[in-house]
């Protein structure tokens, strides 16, 4: 029986670029569509639409429930994956009262999917980081079996036993009230590709004074293959640096006025 978190959207931003990327976006998607009954917005930006011609025939096998995901996809050959617009616009496309910004290769256990929704409902939290800062992170080696094992029984010792343990903070994952997104500013587009937005969002959304929450829950990364949209390697780091740097040196009040001011915010909302 799938857990009712009809209130909820989840808005996953994906480009294909290889092999172990495919698993990971099968594995997650396969993992919510069969465990919850809520909606899924996927947008994908590429040269072709991957996701369509080999993910979803894959899905179509092995769920035993219907794909009910809303698949966007824009044709795009800049090799930059720019996450940050792509997440704004899949924002405005959810029309229910909780956003998860969901990355494609993450799984969380049941009742963190849980308690961050209802955390939010019942107005406890504007934000919700469902996993703890700290050692939660499990790193998944993953593979075709243990993927399929794990999707099969829904036993979380097959993704542990294959896991190390690292570092988690920002990234990930996070349940937010649709409304205080779009109020704190969104995704700030000024990041492009790898940057330090899941940092600077954590950092602006408390400083903004919005109810932040954190569950000392695990959670599990299924690792994948780094290109300059995953990694260091990206040209606009510096810049993103800069970006960062300056949004730290912003008292609360500074802060609100910046995001007030950003052009890209006027492509969705009346300011």
């Amino acid at each position: 029986m799938r857990t009712d978190l009809s209130k909820a959207t989840f808005i996953i931003p994906i480009r294909i670029e290889s092999t172990d990327r495919m698993r990971n976006v099968i594995t997650s998607l396969a993992f919510l569509l069969e465990n919850f009954e809520t909606n899924i917005i996927v947008k994908e930006v590429d040269s072709r639409s991957i996701f369509k011609e080999e993910a979803i025939p894959i899905l179509e096998d092995i769920c035993d429930v219907p794909i009910d995901i809303l698949h966007i996809f824009e044709k795009s050959h800049e090799p930059l994956f720019h996450r940050q617009r792509v997440l704004n616009e899949m924002i405005m496309e959810a029309k229910t009262e909780i956003v998860v910004n969901y990355d494609c290769d993450v799984i969380l256990p049941i009742e963190s999917y849980v308690s961050a929704y209802i955390g939010i409902i019942e107005g406890i939290y504007d934000v919700v980081y469902p996993y703890g800062s700290g050692l939660y992170q499990k790193k998944v080696a993953a593979t075709d079996i243990t993927v399929s094992k794990f999707l099969e029984t829904g036993d979380y010792t097959f993704l542990d036993a294959v896991s190390e343990d690292s570092t988690s903070d920002f990234g990930w994952a996070q349940f937010f009230n649709r409304q205080v997104y779009i109020d704190g500013g969104m995704e700030n587009e000024n990041f492009k590709a790898y940057a330090p937005e899941d940092k600077e969002r954590y950092y602006r959304f408390t400083k903004l004074g919005y109810k932040v929450g954190r569950l000392n829950n695990p959670v599990y990364h299924l690792e994948h293959t780094r290109g300059e949209n995953s990694w260091f390697s990206n040209p606009h780091m510096e810049s993103n640096m800069l970006e960062w740097e300056k949004i730290q040196s912003m008292n609360r009040q500074q802060l609100f006025e910046y995001y007030l001011q950003q052009d890209y915010l006027k492509k969705y909302v009346s300011l």
